[in-house]
């Protein structure tokens, strides 16, 4: 990693435009520079802030879920399930609304996503049960947007691919850490105001960052109409992004990687429940190992793939990363002591983190002028494979108890990883 000396408008554009096609093919990302962590948090901070409160509706609402059922009168279950449609609408929304992340400046696209979600947040404070239907359907649809448009506009903000994919990474590490720390954050602020408060106060932070995000994507350049005569036509980006070398298989890594983690959290507090007689309140420590680990895999992982001195592709360091998440799955639903199933849930969320950041690094790079095509389409298979891991992940322990939990996600990450030996063999772009 170079050192975080270096300016930062020295590898990113001071403008706010977006490099055309300077991340994409052909850019040699050995010798190129790669600016420190700090260096690119001083260029990515709104971006970051913007991902990190993007993540924080749901929170509220599945830490509030109890009193937002006594106030709406939906009963708990009933809200549960309304949680479900946020995922369908993110999904419908991200795939319809791919080649749009393209076609308009990722700015403005990130303040549409966030003026969504303040919209969703002012809704759901009512507590009105029609309302927070409203509510889930629109934090899906809004983040489906808001995510890849964050993720691409801030690799386009630097003019190297190694750049490009840390700067990606860096996002996706904010939201891993912003997942770890939402809880507590927004459980102190409702001491003072209520579920409710934290709603509004989410409302009028969307709304500012909105804000911003639109004066930002309002600055032209000279080279902006003459990108966007150049711009692939809706159905044309789809085809054009399936026929780029290993991009389909990565994005079946990254749907199936995500069902077989997401299945293995479903149950993870009822197996160490059953299997260690742990309640909730020890548990919550279970899940901060599993948090921190996925956290600091990503974080680490994206910095070691935009090393120049890196020893290790991110084909190879997705493969392994593959291998040691199927073998600590497995070995967590198979365990009798404790002592051996907390670090092996460490290395489950250490492995998929590896994943995620290595998937993410490879469409940056592979997917030049189509990355946010390509991140919104992740993003939409991502958010199906939440529901297909907790289907199968249920499916296996009503048939076999937890050995059939663990077949059934680590058939889906065996898969996933024959999946990633396909896009490794995949012709790479020049330069990557």
């Amino acid at each position: 990693m170079n050192s975080e000396t270096e300016s930062p408008e020295a590898a990113a554009p001071t403008d706010g435009a977006q490099p055309e096609n300077e991340s994409g093919p052909g850019t040699d990302t050995e010798t190129a520079s790669v600016p420190g962590d700090l260096a690119m948090t001083r260029v990515l901070w709104p971006f970051m802030l913007a991902s990190a409160i993007g993540l924080v509706p749901f929170t509220v609402y599945s830490t509030f879920l109890v009193p937002m059922a006594e106030a709406s009168g939906g009963g708990v279950a009933a809200l549960g399930q309304l949680r479900g449609l946020g995922g369908l609408a993110a999904l419908a929304v991200g795939t319809a609304l791919a080649p749009l992340i393209d076609r308009v400046r990722r700015e403005r696209a990130a303040a549409g996503g966030l003026a969504v979600l303040a919209v969703s947040a002012a809704l759901g404070a009512s507590g009105e049960f029609l309302l927070l239907a409203a509510f889930c359907l629109l934090v899906g649809a809004g983040t489906a947007v808001l995510n890849p448009a964050l993720t691409a506009a801030a690799a386009d903000r630097f003019d190297n691919d190694a750049a490009a994919g840390r700067a990606a990474t860096l996002i996706t590490a904010t939201q891993s850490l912003t997942a770890l720390l939402a809880a507590p954050l927004v459980a102190l602020p409702a001491l003072v105001w209520g579920w409710q408060g934290d709603l509004w106060a989410i409302a009028a932070i969307c709304a500012a960052l909105a804000l911003y995000f639109l004066l930002r994507g309002r600055r032209k350049t000279g080279t902006e109409a003459a990108e966007k005569t150049e711009r692939p036509g809706y159905l044309e980006s789809f085809r054009l992004l399936g026929a780029l070398p290993g991009v389909v298989p990565l994005i079946l890594v990254a749907l199936l990687r995500t069902a077989a983690f997401m299945g293995y959290l479903a149950y993870l507090a009822a197996f160490y429940d059953e299997r260690f007689g742990l309640a909730p309140e020890p548990f919550a420590i279970v899940w901060t190992l599993s948090g921190t680990a996925f956290f600091l895999g990503n974080l680490l992982a994206g910095r070691l793939l935009s090393s120049g001195r890196a020893t290790i592709p991110a084909e190879r360091l997705m493969t392994l990363g593959l291998l040691v998440a199927l073998a600590a799955l497995v070995g967590v639903f198979f365990t009798r002591t404790l002592w051996l199933a907390l670090p092996l849930t460490a290395l489950v969320g250490a492995g998929h983190a590896t994943v995620a950041a290595c998937v993410t690094t490879l469409l940056v790079r592979r997917c030049g002028s189509l990355r946010g095509t390509a991140l919104s389409v992740n993003a939409a298979g991502m958010s199906f494979g939440v529901f297909l891991g907790a289907g199968l992940g249920g499916v296996g322990l009503a048939l076999g108890g937890f050995p059939g939990t663990a077949a059934a996600l680590g058939g889906l990450t065996l898969v996933a990883l024959v999946l990633a030996r396909l896009a490794a063999r995949s012709p790479a772009p020049d330069g990557d």
